[in-house]
């Protein structure tokens, strides 16, 4: 391995081989990667959802409503179990998002003990420039990477997460 392809996490497996030679750490390397890769590329949509007034859960909420589909409206169990959140957290997350103007509770007339969530005009307007910028920067941070490569991780992770489950 050249040292310019060396990486933070081949120093601590360096160390590690040093002081413990009898166990595979190779699972360490893998998944020293993913956290670290997590951590950079959270920090970089964070900037994007920012730059629309959003954090990464409201993001989140207002995405599972635009891709709902129209009327673009869910009732709040529907939503927690989208963005897999309790549903103590997705109340004060609807009340900061309807204060916002981003969506609009109402009660359900089917179901008088509960109301909907719908997206707001404004909602939609924002998440859809939202998503636009989030596309790109995902495309940007993964441009490292051929097509072939990423469709290659991508099976990978896949198949790594269903083994998992």
């Amino acid at each position: 391995m050249t040292e310019e392809r060396r990486d933070p996490v081949d120093h601590i497996l360096d160390q590690w081989k040093r002081e413990r030679p009898d166990l595979d750490l190779s699972a360490m390397g893998v998944f020293g990667r993913l956290a670290l890769v997590t951590r950079v590329v959270e920090g970089r949509v964070e900037e994007v959802f920012n730059r629309h007034g959003l954090r990464s859960g409201d993001f989140d909420v207002l995405a599972a409503l635009r891709r709902s589909g129209p009327p673009y409206t869910l009732i709040p169990s529907e939503l927690s179990d989208m963005v897999m959140m309790s549903r103590a957290g997705m109340t004060s997350r609807l009340d900061r998002l309807e204060a916002a103007g981003l969506i609009e509770r109402s009660l359900d007339p089917a179901d008088r003990r509960s109301f909907k969530v719908t997206l707001s005009e404004k909602g939609r307007e924002v998440i859809d420039a939202a998503l636009a910028d989030h596309a790109a920067n995902l495309a940007r941070l993964a441009s490292g990477l051929s097509s072939r490569e990423a469709a290659t991780l991508d099976r990978l992770l896949r198949d790594l997460l269903t083994s998992l489950a």
